[in-house]
């Protein structure tokens, strides 16, 4: 006997004797329905059954577990509702060694009832795809607004400070005018009533591995400084709407911490539903990741895996860079004649990327822990006359402070990660507030898809630990490490002029208690609680309408195949190991969300024409 929560009972056969078990719900004497899917797992049962027991159109899916002769489990209706549901044994259930032994494939399924083929009614939608394909996706390109938000505290993490009960004007993308108090109302332009919510500005993250389109590791040599990261940002990845969702609008992509010299950075604001040419920020200062410590000499099978053979590596590099600039200038201090007699110097692109660290127009982050190679960078970087744009992480930084503020690098510090290998043993937690007290320039990163969510209370720690005023630690996240990103004239602080990169707060921003509720990007709105509410009930309709589909086109195709399975004729699908090695891969991205025809970087084609040339040429 099957009851619901609904209060339903239906008497239902469930016959596990045959290769294949199978389950039918007696509606009338002369009226059954059979379920399909019927499988038995150990204890678990699950099938799926047509609705109309249960008075909906559609497929219902229960699932249950089975103990001492009742599965109890859920069932899922088509329009993603939910019922609970126990199913009472009136005879000897099957044990777990017979469960065991029956046949979970599809090809054995039996063939569904007359009903349930009737279940076929479903129409595909017109098409309206959104971007990116997938879980929040939008419908529509957001677009800039002209707004006024007021009746909020506003922290400017400028001189400004906290303004209480405070007003700020966004025009074009930008930040015309804040104010002290409520101004009168301009024409035009939409009103923001916030009821007391603060606003601060949006939050950058200064070391981030969040949206690579595969590896940021290229670890096959310990010099990849002509790679670059921005030739793999994938604005489709989920976590950029995650970390919107946190406040976050600006994040530093890095290249992993296995070479001594790794690759080039990539600033990005993350706006979310554009292609990843959007997402760059233009004029930002270029950027390279550099490592030391165990993850660079952790390999073994590669040259340098000492700590001094990592110093001796970075000087040799800087060496036939410094050597590589000083060809390079006197071949173009050359006349124009002596010059086309002359051969050329041989371009290349690793030092090409260190010879623009010598001249000042790109910057070092360098993931360090341990103060004696912290110092050792520092000495390297004075030797070959530049200067160090940030020390990543820097846990024993607080030991070296002064050596740190003297050279002029900022660090981009953990809050509080301590004690997670041997190389940091010596972290604190005043580490940070320890660097900021002595004058370095410092920041909280989050070097995590998930802690970049939450960023606001990563600073918030620093008032825990070290006894920061509020305003000073939420700069930890907002203007210090866009400082340290050389880009504090467009973000990091509200002031007029900068770009509208901001975020709504329920309450204190510092407060664990608080919720970001809409995160703007240059006066955009690229996320909202409310319209987020709004994308979680779409998804969750379409998902339960595909799953319709598909089970209705599963039994369609079966009813067909079995029609017609002695006509072998030209629809029969094709054997070419391309067409099915496509196949596979077009499913697999649509599971991850991706548009399987999107072009994608170095395809120069759609990718479907790509996998198929590139298949067939390696038959």
């Amino acid at each position: 006997m099957l009851r619901t929560s609904l209060g339903s009972e239906h008497q239902l056969t469930l016959d596990t004797t045959k290769k294949k078990p199978t389950l039918t719900i007696q509606l009338t004497d002369d009226d059954k329905t059979a379920a399909v899917k019927v499988q038995i797992q150990r204890d678990r049962l699950s099938f799926v059954i047509d609705g109309k027991p249960f008075e909906t159109e559609g497929l219902v899916r229960f699932s249950g577990a089975l103990t001492d002769g009742i599965v109890t489990g859920t069932g899922v209706f088509p329009d993603g509702r939910t019922v609970s549901f126990n199913l009472t044994m009136t005879e000897a259930a099957p044990t777990t060694a017979a469960a065991s032994k029956v046949a979970m494939s599809d090809e054995t399924e039996e063939e569904p009832s007359a009903d349930a083929a009737d279940a076929d009614t479903f129409v595909m939608p017109p098409a309206k795809l959104s971007r990116p394909l997938g879980a929040y996706g939008l419908d529509a390109a957001i677009e800039p607004e002209d707004v006024l938000v007021y009746n909020a505290t506003i922290w400017t993490c400028g001189p400004s400070g906290i303004i209480e009960n405070g007003a700020m004007l966004v025009r074009n993308g930008r930040i015309e005018a804040v104010y002290d108090k409520v101004p009168s109302f301009p024409a035009g332009i939409r009103r923001l009533d916030l009821g007391g919510r603060h606003v601060t500005p949006g939050l950058v993250d200064c070391h981030s591995h969040t949206g690579f389109s595969g590896s940021f590791n290229e670890w096959t040599q310990a010099n990849t400084a002509e790679v670059r990261v921005g030739d793999i940002i994938d604005p489709d990845a989920i976590n950029w709407y995650r970390e919107l969702a946190g406040g976050l609008t600006v994040a530093n992509m890095l290249h992993g911490s296995s070479n001594p010299i790794g690759g080039q950075n990539a600033v990005v604001k993350i706006k979310w539903g554009s292609p990843a040419a959007a997402f760059r920020i233009d004029g930002a200062i270029e950027g390279i990741k550099f490592a030391l410590g165990e993850n660079v000499k952790s390999g073994k099978s590669r040259y340098p895996n000492t700590r001094m053979g990592i110093e001796a590596f970075i000087r040799d590099a800087f060496t036939a860079a410094s050597d590589y600039r000083a060809e390079f200038d006197r071949y173009l201090n050359l006349s124009s004649k002596e010059q086309q007699r002359t051969m050329p110097p041989r371009r290349d692109l690793e030092l090409d990327t260190l010879a623009e660290i010598l001249q000042g127009e790109r910057l070092v982050h360098c993931h360090s822990y341990r103060q004696d190679e912290i110092l050792m960078l520092i000495r390297v970087a004075d030797d070959f006359g530049f200067t160090i744009g940030t020390f990543q992480h820097a846990l024993e930084g607080y030991k070296v402070a002064d050596a740190i503020a003297e050279h002029g690098a900022g660090a981009s510090s953990f809050s509080d990660w301590w004690a997670y290998k041997m190389e940091v043993m010596d972290a604190i937690p005043y580490n940070g507030a320890l660097m900021t007290d002595v004058g370095v320039l410092v920041s909280f990163n989050s070097d995590s898809n998930e802690l970049a969510r939450r960023l606001n209370t990563e600073a918030s720690k620093a008032v825990r630990y070290g006894g920061l005023d509020p305003h000073e630690a939420l700069k930890l996240v907002t203007l210090n490490p866009a400082r340290q990103l050389r880009i504090d004239d467009r973000v990091g602080s509200l002031e007029v002029g900068k770009d509208a990169d901001f975020a709504i707060w329920s309450g204190d921003p510092l407060s664990t208690y608080s919720r970001c509720e809409q995160t703007w990007i240059e006066g955009a709105c690229y996320f909202n609680l409310e319209h987020d509410k709004q994308l979680q009930s779409r998804d969750k309709s379409e998902r339960q309408r595909l799953i319709q589909k598909i089970f209705a086109d599963v039994r369609k195709n079966k009813k067909k195949d079995s029609d017609t399975k002695d006509d072998k004729d030209s629809t029969t699908h094709s054997t070419d190991p391309a067409h099915v090695a496509l196949h596979e891969w077009m499913e697999q991205q649509v599971r991850l969300g991706r548009d399987p025809d999107e072009i994608r970087p170095a395809c120069c084609s759609d990718m479907t024409h790509w996998f198929m040339m590139n298949h067939r040429g390696s038959q």
